[in-house]
């Protein structure tokens, strides 16, 4: 089949992508605004286009095909980029700075983030930052699908060609074992990782790169991760667990350095660490405002990698 010969219009995207949200002919009119004769007669284009089964009807509306889902993944895509210029011409248009979104990691939302947002704001105050915190199984498509502008928290391993997605390495960042000031661990002597784990743990969840090196970690010293733990990645909630309780938590170094009434324990984790940079939709064009925070963001990651020393050094 060929999609560009003339033959789809915008309009067969947009049922689409409405058709597949929910559920029924019916209810996608209704939320665009169509007849139902007008939203079949769209519909019955569109297959033919497509030239194979998009919906099967089911005894409540319709179900997408595995046809419909490949297709309505481009679609939504399409239709938020379009959304997206509209959006910049009316902001052009109004005289306003527009809207930058952006999903981010625990490796990004405590210091990076922040710092850059802050200086962002003070040179253009009618910039709308949208911050929306996650893992990568939901902000990777999220960012795919044109829901955010970039991710900024911990990139890994180079990613696989055609998925996408761009990667830029920033700075590197210890990860620490950390405790509440006057925890019973900060007074022992030849203090080492398994008398740590004596006491409740706050680990990061599955998803997280960071849970797989930890459990890397674990093995190689014939350890067990352990059973009495709390799994979560809300810095806040994790702050006041470890102030509250004697829990040990991994921690990036920076917060700690931050926060006067939480410290580090002396147990080595060489294999455990964060590299902090960006993701971007590879081929989406670059906003001016996606183009001032990457400024900032770049900006103070210098300043942090000189913080850190040579364990920050972009890699």
């Amino acid at each position: 089949m060929d999609l560009l010969d003339g033959r789809l219009k915008f309009r067969h995207l947009t049922l689409h992508v409405a058709i597949v949200e929910h559920g029924s002919v019916v209810r996608a009119a209704e939320t665009l605004h169509l007849t139902q004769p007008a939203a079949t007669r769209t519909l019955r284009e569109l297959e033919k286009i497509a030239d194979v089964p998009l919906f099967v009807r089911v005894p409540r509306g319709m179900r997408p095909t595995v046809y419909g889902e490949a297709l309505a993944e481009h679609a939504r895509a399409v239709v938020a980029e379009v959304r997206r210029a509209g959006e910049h011409l009316t902001s052009l248009r109004q005289g306003q700075e527009g809207t930058v979104t952006v999903g981010t990691l625990l490796a990004g939302s405590n210091v990076l983030l922040p710092r850059a947002i802050a200086r962002l704001k003070r040179e253009r105050p009618r910039l709308t930052v949208v911050v929306r915190e996650g893992t990568l199984d939901v902000l990777h498509p999220a960012l795919l699908g044109g829901e955010l502008d970039v991710i900024v928290g911990r990139v890994g391993p180079a990613l696989e060609e055609g998925d996408g997605l761009r990667q830029r390495m920033l700075y590197r960042e210890p990860i620490r074992l950390a405790v509440r000031s006057g925890h019973p661990l900060l007074g022992a002597d030849g203090m080492t990782l398994t008398d740590a784990l004596e006491f409740p743990w706050i680990l990061p969840v599955e998803q997280t790169a960071l849970r797989q090196e930890l459990g890397t970690l674990f093995a190689d010293r014939g350890l067990a991760l352990p059973a009495d733990r709390v799994e979560c990645t809300s810095i806040l909630t994790m702050r006041a667990l470890l102030l509250q309780t004697d829990m040990v938590a991994l921690l990036p170094e920076l917060v700690l350095r931050d926060d006067e009434r939480l410290t580090a324990l002396p147990a080595d984790l060489p294999s455990v660490g964060r590299t902090v940079g960006t993701t971007e939709a590879a081929h989406r064009t670059c906003t001016p405002a996606l183009q001032a925070l990457l400024h900032h963001l770049d900006q103070e990651a210098a300043r942090l990698r000189e913080t850190l020393g040579g364990a920050a050094a972009a890699r």
